[in-house]
């Protein structure tokens, strides 16, 4: 009887599993791209549903369990391709098949390609142009996107400028199409330098790498950003408007498909952020550019392009007064300045590049580059300030209550510029590739004219109370007191002309290899050569990439990479404290070592991938330097060795469906050893230490080494977040979020010695926030619109919880040469508004 029962059970089971399973279908098939090579990754999902699955190495994917009779959607994403959605009504118990073919992604301008290859052997962070135009940034350039990425950090909203793993500003590379970038040299703070050479609105390719990059990326010793700007193949454009940035861009093709045409034109002024400062005044910044990209095709296998960019920079203030609350828990304190005079400055650049490609077969092709450089910049300010520190009194029952009560302070600074500085690059140079099987040949040249014309004066005067600071200490009553001269806190004048000629080549070859369990390698082999006549240096620099994919865990890819990197300095390095030019400089150069994974899962049935990275930078012949905002001043007298270690991670995927995010980790410590650097501690007859400027003789004094000291880009934590989503089942609504949090940044007084600079700034907080709504994404517009693409209406957030982030200090003395370091805090919580229309 039991028997009779379990059988009967079992029964009952199989007949209720095979009429569920004949009340539903499978769909199942590849995924390929237009070339017929299979795309893995592919995000594969049953709209309005939890059904989804995510396609293999050989681009198949399948789907179970699918409702039957009724209408179904199938969505095909993938990112860097078009999205595809399919109408299905299925059979009880039907296994049907189907297979997708992707398009390359148009963005911002019909008929545009985006291609998002996969460059993992060289460890190359590929990223979505599209994210650059809707992220919630106040640059609202590529380089803010930049910075969200693992091993990037900054502390300034409003510089384009960014530290990588160490490095300085001075130490990244960009380039467009294939030619080098150059930033102004001149710009000693954010609020000056307006907007950056790439205009997001025409990028359609975007590749970054924070070390460890080939042979043919040259001669910089942190990071890469590639951008390729896009090749129309129809009409279109796209219009900006925000209270912050204004912009036009178009392109099209003739009608013989030979001659296509990129425009770009762009206005920012960020007096409306300024009005956030401590220091009030009437600022009037206005920075504009104009950029165009022609290509024509001369035969099937030859083109020629002409990349043109000139921009005007002005930046001019007229400060009034300043108040600044600083100090400690126990002792609030107030700054306070009253302003004469005002600044002007001047940033005219022009830049272009012409570019024949000849690509006799699809297997080999050959860039021949002649490029131009120019810029134009004047800083001419004469600034005086009057100022008090004033104890604050900080009893709630007083009436008094947050203003200055004592006065600790009174004195005066006057700043004084006249800074003049030319310069032009000319470049002649050729890349080629070369595909063979499972082999890619690639070699460059360039050679590179450089001019310089340096004319600079400026000078800086604390007073205090009719005393020249520092004032010598005195006594009352002394008969001879000691007569304070009228000295400068600082000076710096020269007039510097220099001509140097450089020569650079690489080659390289990338092996792709199987092993006979299946796991796969890459290997990249490479080196650079190149040769200065300014110090008469021949460099050679060898760099190898590996990446290994064991078939056993194929989710897994792990890459080491490891060369030499040597950056032979620009002017600006060669450049000491007071002008003058270190004709002896050495170029410096940094071993690296970096080891990485790279990992993709599944969650809630999209694809994740997190990739992390450990590495370690033994330097030696660096140059030491110390920032102020962004201008970088360099002790180029003096030599170093310097380390960088750290770790970095990143996860990306869809943690919403249909959109990107991502957030990192990254923590680093940096630190230089600046080569025969030492100073003397001095005792008295009791053993005792003697303080600086003390009047007590001195019987006894101790050699001392610094040793290593944090470089001033020692961040040690850097947390980042990017983060999209929408309203269910209406994407017509989005919120993109962008969070950057960083620990303190090293610091010390002005015209100290390097070993003193060991403080450290606040940490750095920010988050913005946008709200962007797209009506055409609900249809509502009408067939005389069809025309437009696009709509974005967005409500942006910037510093959404008002933190007051410290970027410099402003030093003053009081008659004692008592120091107080007042900070200078970045913008406030500010309200834009953008509109963005594709057509």
């Amino acid at each position: 009887m039991h028997h009779l029962r379990s059988f009967t059970l079992f029964l009952l089971f199989i007949l209720f599993a095979v009429s569920v399973q004949g009340q539903t279908a499978i769909v199942f098939g590849h995924v390929n791209d237009e070339k017929g090579s299979a795309l893995q990754w592919v995000n594969v999902k049953v709209q309005n549903s939890t059904l989804g699955s995510v396609t293999d190495a050989n681009g198949f994917f399948q789907l179970s369990s699918i409702p039957v009779n009724k209408k179904i959607i199938i969505t095909i994403s993938y990112v860097g391709y078009s999205k595809r959605d399919t109408v299905l009504l299925l059979q009880s118990g039907e296994h049907r098949i189907i297979n997708f073919v992707l398009k390359s992604e148009t963005t911002n301008l019909p008929g545009v390609d985006v291609k998002d290859n996969v460059l993992r052997s060289e460890s190359v962070v590929k990223l979505n142009p599209k994210n650059v135009l809707i992220a919630p940034t106040v640059g609202s350039g590529v380089e803010d996107i930049i910075k969200t990425l693992p091993g990037v950090t900054s502390g300034n909203e409003l510089s384009s400028q960014y530290s990588v793993r160490g490095g300085n500003y001075d130490e990244n590379l960009v380039y467009v199409n294939g030619i080098e970038i150059y930033r102004p040299f001149l710009v000693s703070s954010g609020e000056q330098e307006g907007m950056s050479f790439i205009n997001p609105a025409l990028v359609s390719n975007i590749s970054f790498s924070a070390g460890g990059f080939g042979a043919r990326y040259g001669d910089k010793m942190s990071s890469v950003l590639d951008v390729k700007y896009k090749t129309p193949t129809s009409f279109g454009g796209s219009v900006n408007l925000s209270l912050l940035e204004t912009g036009l861009s178009l392109g099209g093709i003739s009608k013989n498909k030979r001659f296509t045409y990129l425009l770009g034109a762009r206005y920012k002024t960020n007096r409306y952020l300024l009005g956030t400062l401590d220091t009030k005044g009437d600022y009037q910044p206005g920075f504009a550019d104009f950029q165009s990209l022609f290509t024509y095709k001369l035969s099937d296998h030859l083109d020629v392009s002409l990349l043109a960019y000139v921009s005007r920079n002005k930046y001019k203030v007229i400060p009034q007064s300043r108040e600044t609350d600083f100090g400690t828990f126990n002792q609030n304190l107030k700054f306070t300045v009253y302003f004469d005079g005002s600044e002007v400055d001047q940033y005219d650049m022009a830049q272009g590049g012409l570019t024949f490609s000849y690509h006799p077969s699809k297997d080999l092709k050959m860039n021949f580059v002649v490029s131009g450089f120019s810029t134009n910049e004047s800083e001419t300010y004469d600034v005086q300030g009057q100022y008090w520190i004033g104890l604050v009194q900080q009893q709630s029952t007083s009436s008094n209550e947050g203003n200055a009560v004592e006065t600790l302070g009174v004195g005066t600074y006057l700043r004084h510029a006249r800074n003049y500085f030319n310069a032009q690059v000319l470049s002649v140079s050729h890349r080629g590739t070369l595909m063979r099987k499972n082999q890619l040949l690639r070699w460059g040249w360039r050679y590179q004219h450089q001019w310089v014309n340096d004319r600079l004066r400026e000078w800086l005067l604390n007073d205090s109370a009719g005393y020249s600071l520092p004032n010598p200490v005195d006594l009352p009553g002394n008969p001879t007191p000691v007569v304070s001269p009228l000295d400068l806190s600082y000076f710096a004048s020269a007039n510097n002309v220099l001509e140097i000629n450089r020569f650079s080549a690489y080659v390289s070859n990338r092996w792709l290899l199987n092993t006979k369990n299946g796991d796969e390698w890459s290997v990249n082999l490479g080196t650079r050569f190149y040769y200065w006549d300014f110090a008469k240096e021949f460099l050679f620099s060898p760099r190898l990439n590996l990446a290994y994919k064991p078939k056993k865990v194929k989710d897994w890819t792990f890459r080491f990479a490891s060369g030499i990197y040597y950056q032979p300095p620009f002017y600006r390095a060669m450049r000491d404290m007071d002008g003058q030019i270190n004709h002896n400089i050495r170029s410096p150069k940094s071993l690296e070592f970096i080891l990485g994974a790279d990992y993709h899962f599944i969650m809630w049935g999209r694809p994740f991938l997190f990739t992390s990275e450990a590495y370690y930078k033994d330097m030696s012949h660096v140059i030491p330097y110390e920032v102020d905002n962004v201008r970088i001043r360099y002790y180029a007298n003096e030599t170093a060795k310097a380390y960088a270690v750290g770790l970095d991670m990143r996860l990306f995927g869809e943690f919403v469906n249909g959109v990107d995010s991502w957030m990192t980790l990254s923590i680093l410590k940096t630190a230089e050893n600046i080569n025969d650097d030492y100073y003397y501690n001095y005792y008295d007859a009791n053993g005792n230490l003697i303080s600086s400027g003390s009047n007590v003789q001195a019987v006894d004094s101790v050699k001392v080494l610094p040793g290593y000291i944090p470089r001033p880009t020692d961040r040690r934590v850097n947390m980042t977040m990017f983060f999209q989503d929408y309203i269910p089942g209406n994407k017509a609504l989005q919120v993109h979020l962008r969070l950057i949090y960083g620990t303190g940044l090293p610091f010390g007084p002005p015209q100290s010695e390097r070993y003193q600079q060991v403080l450290r700034m606040p940490d750095y907080k920010r988050v913005d926030i946008g709200f962007s709504w797209n009506p055409l994404e609900q249809k509502v517009q009408k067939v005389s619109h069809q025309r437009l693409k696009s709509l974005w209406l967005s409500l942006e957030v910037f510093n959404l919880f008002q933190v007051k982030n410290v970027i410099s200090y402003t030093w003053v003395k009081d008659v004692y040469n008592r120091d107080f370091a007042v900070p200078n805090y970045l913008t406030s919580r500010r309200i834009n508004l953008k509109l963005m229309m594709n057509f």
